[in-house]
């Protein structure tokens, strides 16, 4: 599953491919409440097919509207703001007054979105720098979580994985949280040493390591862009990587398991020297509570976990409004 921005990168290479003539643009600058974050990218076809999303819609609209009408026939990319005036938020459908600018950018083979695509697909964080005047473009190794940046002579966007996820355990669960954790653009990485479950394991555009979990995760250094999550359901493995991961920088570390079988978890690692403290940081039963049964439903309440904590929200605890077990009916 591709993340959003390289699905429209995807569709705009297909688009050069076809020789059509097309626009990408990029959000560069907001204020107030925008709808899209910096980087947010939409191409949008001399016909008016769209791909991606800046706004809920509006702006969009007007983008369609204009390609159409032969306006944006640009030689060069071209900034643009929208939401300047009251009425403009108005019109475009920015919420208390948000603005937001756009570098539109006529695509060509010159572009390198092939060549940025590859760089992507293999893992590779890339820089891509746009030259505003000539619309000359280069590729570079990103440097870590670099963000975009935008001056009067040139913009450059970062393309790739600037978060990492360490899952242990590569059963039927970590399948599902490694595809959904893929499209929020992860780099996704995961560790099983066990031969029956990393033999199949599936999920292309992930790494799959062999080496035990422990040596795993001092290998990867989990920093604050990292995530560790144990899902195998066996202490000799689960605990290894959290004595490991709780000691760690990572900004989330989890661990599958029910509340009796985490407070177990908790007096073994305590036995190997980790402090309350660390323990205080793990995450378990690791997700949302939210009623989940089945392993889609689980991957979806570990990785809406995941993003609340990588923004710095904290989730209160639900209240359950039908017994253990059951469907909630709204009356």
């Amino acid at each position: 599953m591709d993340s959003v921005d390289t699905q429209v990168l995807k569709m705009a290479a297909e688009w050069i491919r076809g020789g059509h003539r097309a626009v990408l643009g990029t959000v560069v600058r907001t204020w107030g409440s925008a709808p899209r974050p910096l980087g947010a990218l939409v191409a949008i076809r001399a016909d008016g097919q769209i791909v991606g999303s800046v706004s809920g819609g509006c702006i969009e609209d007007d983008l369609i509207d204009r390609i159409r009408a032969g306006a944006m026939e640009l030689a060069a990319p071209q900034r643009v703001k929208y939401g300047i005036s009251a009425e403009e938020a108005n019109r475009f459908g920015l919420p208390c007054g948000g603005t937001l600018e756009l570098v539109l950018e006529p695509l060509s083979a010159f572009s390198q979105i092939d060549a940025l695509l590859e760089r992507v697909s293999a893992g590779q964080q890339t820089a891509r720098r746009l030259d505003l005047r000539s619309g000359a473009v280069t590729l570079s190794e990103g440097k870590g979580y670099d963000a975009l940046t935008v001056d009067e002579t040139a913009l450059v966007s970062v393309h790739g994985p600037r978060w990492r996820l360490l899952i242990i355990g590569a059963g039927q669960l970590a399948q599902y949280v490694a595809e959904m954790a893929l499209a929020l653009d992860y780099q996704v990485l995961v560790c099983d040493p066990r031969v029956e479950y990393a033999d199949i394991w599936p999920v292309a555009g992930t790494s799959l390591l062999r080496t035990m979990p422990d040596d795993t995760v001092t290998d990867c250094r989990p920093d604050a862009h990292m995530a560790v999550i144990a899902l195998t359901h066996d202490p000799k493995l689960d605990d290894l990587a959290l004595m490991e991961a709780l000691r760690s920088d990572a900004f989330y570390v989890g661990a599958i398991g029910s509340q009796r079988n985490q407070e177990k978890r908790k007096e073994r690692l305590k036995e190997f020297g980790v402090s309350d403290a660390q323990l205080a940081r793990l995450h378990g039963p690791v997700g949302l509570k939210n009623g989940a049964r089945t392993p889609p439903e689980i991957a979806v309440a570990i990785l809406a976990e995941l993003t609340a904590e990588k923004y710095g929200y904290r989730i209160a605890t639900p209240v359950a409004l039908a017994p253990a077990g059951s469907t909630y009916s709204r009356p």
